[in-house]
């Protein structure tokens, strides 16, 4: 019995010997060997900036992809409401409703104080009509009078091209350029379009139905059509009028027109849209025709100031016809 705990002592102090044993060569493996004192200089002296080292890996040196670029909100809220803004439709009329019509011709002048938001840089009536023609979102229709389906050239009978509506308002900035023969002498002048200038366009001209729905006992105005007006320059044209240079159909532009806020000289949060500035009457302007058995206008048969005084004489007698319907 005494034999065999003494074996057992033995076998477990060899095996705590060797454990021992191999233990203290892998701590001294693990270990590097100390570097002497050229080594260590040699290791601590810096690399030039230009000169990268051999052991550093590739990907290391290159420059990580930065994020992509942001653009800050400029401001602290943006501005939904207007872009997803919707037109509110005109009640429904039926021609049995209608006791009375009467259709206006007038022209908006952006030089009035009222009407300077027309023409803001920042955005201009014009702008926003020509984009959304360009964009075919808008048709643009033929101004040109004197067809037998269209004998004023409002009727929205022959539509344009966008390249052709463009063409007609850059052509009013056309510009008389010389012919020379090769001794530098006159021989002829040709008129060349110059780039559209937005700033030209300095009047609009609106067609609208005034009528008077009995069903809901309403006297109101309907726009049915917005041209601007270009003055053509060049030989001859000095005492041309404005002169449209396409239509556009009112009812259609509603939607383009109500996306699109107006700029005011008080505040910049109007949140106004143009289409609420037409239907909402915030312009001035004057009356340059109505409707009359000969198709006259007012410069037809009055000159000078009388035509502001037939255009206030018209805008009273449709104000009179409504006041005389009523009794107290």
């Amino acid at each position: 019995m005494k034999k065999r705990i003494l074996l057992v002592v033995l076998c477990l102090a060899c095996v705590s010997a060797f454990a021992q044993t191999k233990k203290k060569k892998t701590s001294t493996r693990g270990k590097k060997p100390a570097a002497s004192a050229s080594t260590r200089q040699r290791q601590v002296q810096p690399q030039p900036n230009n000169v990268v080292s051999s052991a550093a890996p590739v990907d290391s040196v290159k420059k990580k992809p930065g994020k992509p670029f942001e653009r800050p909100l400029d401001g602290y809220f943006k501005k939904n409401n207007i872009l997803s803004a919707k037109v509110t439709p005109y009640a429904s009329l039926r021609e049995s409703d209608v006791a009375f019509q009467k259709r206006i011709w007038r022209e908006i002048d952006v030089r009035e104080k009222m009407n300077n938001y027309l023409a803001s840089p920042k955005c201009r009536l014009i702008d926003v009509l020509l984009a959304a023609v360009m964009s075919g979102e808008l048709t643009a229709y033929d101004p040109t009078p004197g067809k037998p389906e269209d004998v004023n050239g409002d009727s929205f009978s022959t539509p344009l091209t966008a390249a052709q509506a463009k063409g007609r308002l850059a052509g009013a900035d056309s510009s008389v350029v010389n012919k020379l023969d090769k001794d530098g002498n006159v021989i002829g002048s040709s008129m060349v379009a110059s780039e559209f200038n937005p700033d030209s366009v300095l009047k609009f001209r609106i067609k609208e139905d005034w009528i008077f729905d009995r069903q809901r006992s309403i006297f109101e105005p309907r726009i049915v059509g917005i041209a601007p007006l270009v003055k053509p320059k060049g030989l001859g044209t000095a005492n041309v009028d404005y002169l449209p240079a396409f239509w556009i159909y009112f009812p259609d532009a509603r939607q383009v027109l109500s996306t699109k806020e107006v700029v005011s000289r008080n505040s910049d949060a109007t949140g106004l849209s143009f289409d609420d500035a037409f239907m909402k009457r915030i312009f001035t302007s004057y009356i340059v025709k109505q409707s009359n058995d000969k198709d006259e206008r007012i410069k037809d048969y009055a000159q000078g100031i009388d035509k502001l005084y037939e255009a206030e004489k018209i805008k009273k007698n449709l104000m009179d016809w409504e006041l005389n319907l009523w009794q107290y």
